[in-house]
C-alpha cells in the first residue's frame, strides 16, 4: 500500500517498507502566539521561515494549517501555501477542515497534495470526500465521529472502516487514504498510549492502508516532553505508523533509528546520512 504525494518537483511515497515519512507541524497556529498574530496581519513572513527551517530540519512533507479565529480561512490558506512553496520544494499536507479553504488552496498548489483532514462525522465526510475526488488529492481521515473520539481500538477500527467504504464508495482509492489513528494526552488518559498502538495494529491488519499520528499530542502537560515523544514514535513505527506528524527537528534521530531497528531504511543509509550531517553541524559549532 503505497501513498504518493507530489510537489512540483519532489515525490514522496509512504508505505509500509519505507522509511518513516516526517510531516512537518511546525506551520500551525495553536499554540503559537507570534505566528497567529502574524496571521491575523497577514504576514506570511513566519510561515515562509518555519517552511525553509523545517525542510531543512530533514522534513519530507510540510503541513500548512492556518486555521485562527478572526481570519477568512478561504482567503489566507491559498495565500500561505503559495508562500510555503515558494520557500521549498517539498510536498504539502493542505490542513483544514473548511471545503471552500481546502478548495482555493488545491486550486492554487502545484503537485498532489496530502489534505487533512476528513473525520467519521456525517458533515465531514459530506463535505470534504467530494473535494477530494474532485481534486485527486490524498486525505487524512481521524478516527471520530459524531460521538466523538472512541475510547477502545476496536471501535475507532470502526470509524476507520467507514471513512474508507464511504471515500471507495466516491470513487477515491484507497492508497490514498491515510488514517489518524489520534492519541491524547497521556497525563490526563493514562490509556491514551496503549489506546493509539491497539488501533495501528488492528488498522494495519484490517483495513492495510497507510497511518499517521501527532505524536506530540501524547505528552502534552508533562515534563520532558521530548522524552516521551521519542519513546513513543518508536513504539508507533514498531506497531506500523507510516507517517508522523511532528516538530522534525526534535525527533528526527529517533524516527531513523527506529527504522533501522525496523528494517525500514535498508543498510541504515538515511540513518548514516543524517549522521553524518549532526556531527559536521557540530564541528562547524
Amino acid at each position: 500500500m503505497e501513498t504518493k504525494i507530489t510537489s512540483a518537483t519532489r515525490e514522496v511515497i509512504i508505505g509500509g517498507d519505507r522509511p518513516t515519512v516526517l510531516i512537518g507541524e511546525r506551520i500551525n497556529p495553536s499554540g503559537k502566539k507570534k505566528l497567529g498574530e502574524a496571521l491575523k496581519e497577514d504576514n506570511l513572513d513566519i510561515v515562509r521561515q518555519e517552511a525553509k527551517a523545517q525542510t531543512e530540519a530533514g522534513a519530507d512533507i510540510l503541513d500548512v494549517n492556518v486555521n485562527i479565529f478572526g481570519i477568512d480561512e478561504p482567503d489566507l490558506l491559498p495565500k500561505a501555501v503559495k508562500a510555503v512553496m515558494e520557500s521549498s520544494e517539498l510536498p504539502l499536507c493542505i490542513d483544514s477542515a473548511n471545503p471552500e479553504a481546502l478548495e482555493a488552496a488545491i486550486k492554487v498548489y502545484k503537485g498532489k497534495p496530502l489534505v487533512n483532514s476528513v473525520t467519521g462525522e456525517e458533515h465531514s465526510l459530506a463535505k470534504i470526500l467530494p473535494v477530494i475526488k474532485k481534486h485527486g488529492t490524498a486525505v487524512v481521515g481521524l478516527v471520530q465521529d459524531d460521538n466523538g473520539i472512541p475510547k477502545t481500538p476496536e471501535a475507532r477500527l470502526a470509524v476507520a472502516k467507514k471513512i474508507v467504504e464511504r471515500a471507495e464508495k466516491l470513487g477515491i482509492p484507497r492508497e490514498d487514504i491515510i488514517i489518524d489513528c489520534l492519541c491524547l494526552a497521556v497525563g490526563a488518559e493514562t490509556t491514551s498510549g496503549t489506546t493509539a498502538l491497539g488501533t495501528i495494529r488492528l488498522i494495519k491488519q484490517e483495513l492495510g492502508v497507510n497511518m499517521t499520528l501527532a505524536v506530540s499530542n501524547i505528552s502534552f502537560g508533562m515534563p520532558d516532553r521530548d522524552l516521551l515523544n521519542n519513546a513513543f514514535v518508536a513504539a508507533c513505527i514498531a506497531a506500523g505508523i507510516t507517517c508522523v506528524i511532528v516538530d522534525v527537528k526534535k525527533i528526527r534521530p529517533a524516527v531513523q533509528a527506529a527504522d533501522v531497528l525496523m528494517n525500514h531504511d535498508k543498510h541504515a543509509r538515511r540513518y548514516m546520512e543524517s549522521y553524518r550531517q549532526r556531527q559536521q553541524e557540530q564541528t562547524q559549532k
